[in-house]
């Protein structure tokens, strides 16, 4: 009898065990799967993804099926976050999963990319006047989705988790400013804003995968990079250099809520020969790398939106 019981509770252990991986399933993203989605954002079909343009409603379209398909709830009443510039009709596509843990919960980690690019050029350069906005920003884009369809899958995220896509970044950061002040107004708890721009070309020459920008005002680099295992995160000169914390949708945030709010990129204008360019096209990004680096990010950031505590903090706190 002793026997007999011992094996049930070995099968019942088992059991159990395939029960939790069952829950937490392990999601890897392809190259495949990255390159699909660059493809479309930077098609000519879409014309530069200018704000207010027809190619920019396909894409916000494109992007709510994702987060639809996904099973990632719309924050506000739909996916699109509605302002204006001057008369202008602009959007963002803002979805969010909700935590699972009763206090931590309350906590946002907010990840972003913008979707917009730059449209036309008046100028064409050998009869090309779209600037398909490969790197800038497909590549960051593709990443958020893939973020979205990694959480919603492993359904495991103790603090809720914002999705948010920002248009008129290439007018001013201005989709950025409204969802941020609109956030602020709101109350909202936000723990640190991940944002991700230029991951289409890899570094030549770098430790490291990817630099934060702002890299010395908080922690987020070395906690990232505890939970990755490895040196995925580094410190650019160039992008100290050029101040690019303060270029990209992350500073918004960091100016309304003063909490730790970085741009996490492969590109800082030393290894891109393309920014703001017609050649900034599909065919020339690194899928390997795309897909490597996004892999690597998604322990990163699932062990700072699971961890017990704020680990990540502002330097001078």
């Amino acid at each position: 009898m002793k026997r007999i019981t011992i094996i049930a509770l070995l099968l019942s252990a088992l059991v159990i065990g395939c029960k939790k991986k069952e829950e937490t399933p392990s999601i890897t993203i392809t190259s495949d799967y990255i390159k699909d989605i660059v493809y479309f954002l930077a098609s000519d079909e879409l014309e530069g993804r200018n704000t207010g343009s027809e190619g920019i409603e396909k894409s916000a379209t494109y992007i709510e099926t994702k987060l639809k398909d996904y099973g990632v709830n719309p924050y506000f009443d739909t996916y699109r976050d509605n302002f204006k510039i001057d008369s202008l009709d602009a959007f963002n596509v803002v979805g969010f999963i909700e935590g699972s843990d009763p206090k931590l919960k309350d906590e946002v980690v907010i990840i972003g990319a913008h979707y917009d690019h730059i449209g036309r050029r008046a100028k064409p350069v050998e009869g090309d006047s779209i600037g398909n906005g490969a790197n800038d920003n497909a590549s960051g884009t593709s990443a958020v989705i893939a973020m979205a369809k990694y959480f919603a899958a492993k359904n495991n995220n103790k603090r809720s988790i914002m999705f948010a896509l920002f248009s008129g970044e290439e007018m001013g950061l201005k989709g950025a400013k409204h969802l941020a002040e609109r956030l602020k107004n709101e109350n909202l708890n936000l723990y640190t804003m991940v944002n991700f721009e230029m991951l289409g070309v890899p570094f030549p020459d770098r430790d490291y995968q990817v630099f934060a920008t702002g890299y010395d005002l908080s922690n987020m680099a070395e906690v990232l990079n505890k939970y990755a295992g490895n040196k995925l995160v580094g410190k650019s000169d160039e992008a100290a250099k050029f101040n690019l914390f303060k270029r990209s949708d992350n500073y918004a945030f960091y100016e309304h809520f003063k909490k730790p709010a970085q741009t996490i990129s492969s590109s800082d204008l030393t290894n891109f020969d393309f920014y703001h360019h017609v050649d900034d096209e599909a065919n020339i990004m690194d899928y390997n790398h795309m897909a490597s680096t996004i892999n690597n990010l998604f322990p990163a950031l699932e062990g700072v939106i699971n961890a017990s505590s704020q680990e990540i903090k502002m330097n001078d706190e």
